[in-house]
């Protein structure tokens, strides 16, 4: 295929700096994300930000069925020259956050997201799969580096937040590769990595996972704050009411947020939830 930035330059688009464009270029490390991501013949996936489509057009070789969101509509001419032949891709053009989910996944049926995400979407794009999807096998994402340090932090550190509890809740985030800001066309500021979270039903068994994301959000309301205090403040609780949920939890009521583990969250969701808190 002609080089990609020959292609872009050909077709006189131009950059966006709103849209996050930082574009891979190297074969090789498209394949490896492809290998990354467990593609293989009879997997459908969904890509968000196509870009010029050399993410794609790797994956098409692979998989089944690639459905790619692009936001960028006037990136049509540069996809239609890099998917050339890809008879089993497609472009959907327009915002994958105002999509319609549920019948994006009636249509595809079981389906796994593999993307370079624009790094001022990832946490809203991977929250919505965490929260939203039924079908979603799981995802392999190139973020941030440290928006992947967060994903894959540990309790009582710096980069452990909500949405490392979140994604613990659905399966286990791994770094598979880090990637130099030398690999992206135009280069960005920060270096990246690729991460995988395989989802596995009932990882973390809880009986709300709506309360259990309440008891996240409230967790991390104020990093500095005792989980006792942001229970109170959160959902309206008398002290001493905090206490007794904290205690029947097995939570130590001095412990902040950010030193609970996903099943010590799950465990006080659980009691929240059965005395209709959350």
């Amino acid at each position: 295929m002609e080089d990609l930035r020959d292609i872009l330059a050909g077709s006189g688009f131009a950059f966006k700096k709103k849209f996050g464009q930082n574009f891979l270029t190297d074969a090789n490390l498209l394949d490896a994300i492809v290998r990354d991501a467990g593609v293989g013949e009879d997997t459908t996936v969904l890509e968000i930000g196509a870009g010029a489509g050399a993410l794609t057009r790797a994956l098409s070789k692979a998989a089944k069925r690639v459905l790619a969101y692009e936001i960028d509509a006037s990136l049509k001419p540069v996809l239609a020259h890099t998917l050339a032949g890809c008879e089993n891709a497609e472009v959907a053009f327009g915002d994958f956050l105002r999509a319609d989910l549920a019948a994006l996944e009636e249509e595809l049926g079981s389906y796994r997201v593999v993307a370079n995400l624009p790094y001022y979407v990832t946490t809203p794009v991977v929250m919505r799969f965490l929260e939203e999807a039924k079908r979603c096998t799981g995802l392999t994402v190139m973020v941030q580096q440290e928006v992947a340090l967060r994903f894959t932090a540990q309790p009582g550190t710096a980069d452990y937040g909500a949405v490392t509890a979140a994604i613990a809740l659905k399966g286990e985030a791994r770094i598979m590769r880090r990637v130099p800001r030398t690999m992206f066309t135009p280069r960005p500021n920060v270096d990246s990595a690729v991460v995988c979270i395989d989802f596995v039903p009932g990882r973390i068994p809880v009986q709300s996972e709506g309360a259990y994301r309440a008891v996240v959000r409230c967790a991390f309301a104020g990093r500095r704050k005792t989980l006792e205090n942001n229970l109170m403040n959160t959902f309206r609780l008398p002290r001493e009411r905090a206490k007794a949920l904290l205690s029947e939890a097995g939570i130590a009521d001095m412990v902040r947020g950010e030193t609970l583990s996903p099943a010590d969250f799950a465990r006080l969701a659980d009691v929240l939830h059965a005395r209709g808190i959350a």
